[in-house]
């Protein structure tokens, strides 16, 4: 039996601001690439501002995957973006191209590399509505604090703001009586199909990365921001999975006259940088990851010539 070959793929992981986009397009032009993201905000169509979803400039005629396809009241789940991502890994290989895996939510990362088989839970609706209500009553720290003593180990990796998350590792507990670590750990006994080289963009200095997001936010708001924030806020009076992106929720306080611009943009700087150490933290977990520390260079240059030696050692490309 001739033995399976693993497609090759590279994995362009960090926190926000911290350059991914920029290595993920210079790495495909580099090596005949294309991109498929990992960013669970990006895949919803509109919010260009806040996700800092890539532009056209930007993307320079790389080919750019899973962004920008599902309407913003639409959940998505993890299952969901693996068995999507696969598909495009799988054709982007088929046509002899690299493909380059890129973006800030570790879960999505660490599920598609690992191969991860989710299991067929059934979904209980009403006990979901009762936990989101439990949740609104007494705060999502209290689901958290719950489920921390029936599973800890994904209660570890959880923070109270991923509400959709700790309700659906709850539900999947109750209805089938198993962990989702359990579940998780059940399901990584198929090998991976990928043989990948997995890259780490992060700071020694956590300052430089904190000043890269307080820049970025000063962009973003000068790129209009506040009526991207607006519109989004008035055209969805439903919002749950895709209103969780940072940007929106900071922001609404200002319009509903509750608070001032300044409070509201310092709020949303200190969420962005909250958001990026939990970042690092998920991916420093990870061993795998080859890190490239971004304030050892001058610019996207020296970054992108540390990546290329590391993913030639690594792949042989």
């Amino acid at each position: 039996m001739a033995e399976f070959k693993k497609i090759p793929v590279i994995v362009v992981a960090g926190p926000t601001a911290s350059g991914k986009t920029g290595l993920a397009v210079e790495l495909c032009k580099a090596l005949g690439g294309e991109v498929v993201s990992a960013d669970s905000m990006q895949i919803y169509k509109g919010m260009f501002i806040a996700t800092a979803k890539p532009t056209a400039e930007e993307m320079q005629g790389i080919s750019h995957y899973m962004m920008d396809f599902l309407e913003p009241s639409e959940p998505f789940s993890v299952a969901q973006y693996c068995k999507q991502a696969r598909v495009c890994i799988e054709d982007i290989a088929l046509r002899g191209k690299l493909p380059v895996i890129a973006g800030g939510t570790g879960l999505y990362i660490s599920s598609l590399i690992d191969n991860v088989e989710f299991s067929q839970t059934q979904s209980d609706y009403e006990l979901r509505e009762k936990l989101r209500k439990k949740a609104e009553a007494q705060g999502a720290e209290a689901l958290l604090s719950e489920l921390r003593e029936i599973d800890p180990e994904t209660a570890d990796t959880l923070h109270p703001n991923n509400l959709g998350r700790i309700i659906r590792a709850l539900e999947v507990y109750y209805t089938s009586g198993i962990t989702l670590s359990k579940q998780k750990e059940l399901s990584r006994l198929k090998p991976s199909p990928y043989n990948s080289c997995m890259l780490l963009l992060t700071v020694r200095e956590r300052k430089t990365l904190y000043d890269r997001i307080d820049s970025r936010v000063d962009i973003m708001l000068e790129k209009g921001l506040l009526n991207e924030a607006e519109a989004f806020l008035q055209a969805q009076s439903d919002i749950k999975t895709a209103g969780q992106a940072i940007g929106y929720k900071e922001l609404e306080p200002y319009f509903k006259g509750n608070a001032s611009l300044e409070e509201c943009i310092e709020n949303l700087k200190r969420e962005t940088r909250r958001y990026a150490k939990r970042q690092l933290t998920w991916f420093n977990k990870d061993e795998r990851m080859k890190k490239i520390y971004i304030d050892d260079y001058d610019g996207l240059s020296g970054v992108l010539r540390v990546a290329l030696k590391i993913i030639n050692k690594t792949l042989g490309l």
